[in-house]
């Protein structure tokens, strides 16, 4: 075991992943166990659960699954329940399910969409975190706790109003949760994406907001990419797995109550985009077009 791995302190620790099968998820249940973290892991895709669990025991690790819909709070708490019983405790929690219907005007939308925005993204994790502290107490060592908000909770997301209403509401709920828990070692952290290339993105996009991307060849989408991105590539799933895994470890223990824009500087550049030749504004020059 090298330096950095002594001094993350996360071999023999014990997490719950809400939404751990696929994508996102996926990478951060399996670069957890890869580390030497016992799991309990959820998420409503049976299959790709399955095959998750079946990999991250290939890292000497126990796993245990079930598959629900994380957003039902009954099967929810009696998971986390289960996990206590089978783990004795918890010192990881990650919340990972979100997602909306992109592309719609609030006065679009209906009250069983906002509801169900505002459960997928912020409410199901009342339930989880609230279940879950009392494995993470019993430790008497504190604990992580991480939540997934993103970029739009930071920003005003035109025809996202309710979901970038639930994030922001996550990102502020977990900022005063670390207050209320930071004298019991247990810390609270979120990590804001933009928009990492997933199946689980695609799925939640409807086609009215990315109609025009679908007409764009992969130069023109890939360039789109330089311009809006700092970096010029989005995060991948790993990528975000790695934040995790720091938010989780001992590496961040003085860490707690904020914000990691893992996004490839978005957030930083709030639309002051690099067009070309190093011109950096938000507006395009006049002789600007995308490449055919």
């Amino acid at each position: 075991m090298g330096g950095i791995e002594q001094r993350a302190g996360l071999a023999g620790r014990h997490a719950a992943v809400i939404g751990g099968a696929y994508d996102v998820g996926r990478a951060i249940t399996l670069a957890l166990a890869d580390c030497g973290v016992e799991l309990a892991v959820c998420d409503d895709d049976c299959e790709s659960l399955a095959h998750t669990a079946t990999e991250a025991e290939g890292f000497g690790v126990s796993v245990f699954s079930q598959c629900f819909d994380a957003l039902d709070p009954v099967p929810l708490r009696g998971f986390i329940e289960e996990a206590g019983k089978r783990l004795g405790h918890l010192d990881i929690l990650v919340n990972v399910v979100g997602g909306a219907n992109m592309g719609f005007m609030f006065e679009e939308t209906e009250p069983e969409d906002w509801a169900d925005d505002i459960q997928r993204n912020f409410g199901y994790m009342l339930h989880s975190t609230r279940a879950a502290l009392p494995l993470i107490r019993k430790s008497g060592r504190g604990g992580s706790i991480i939540n997934f908000t993103t970029i739009e909770a930071h920003r005003g997301a035109a025809t996202l109003a309710v979901y970038a209403g639930a994030k922001a509401a996550t990102f502020n709920f977990s900022r005063a949760l670390a207050n209320e828990l930071g004298q019991d070692g247990i810390r609270v952290n979120t990590i804001a994406p933009d928009m990492t290339p997933s199946r689980g993105n695609n799925r939640a996009t409807q086609k009215k907001g990315f109609a025009g991307m679908g007409e764009m060849n992969l130069e023109k989408l890939a360039r789109t990419v330089e311009i809006g991105c700092p970096m010029g590539v989005a995060p991948s799933q790993d990528d975000l797995a790695n934040c995790v895994l720091f938010l989780a470890s001992d590496l961040s223990r003085g860490v707690t109550g904020n914000v990691i824009h893992a996004d490839g500087g978005t957030w930083a550049s709030s639309g002051f985009l690099r067009w070309q030749d190093n011109y950096f504004s938000p507006l395009p020059p006049p002789d600007f077009s995308l490449a055919d």
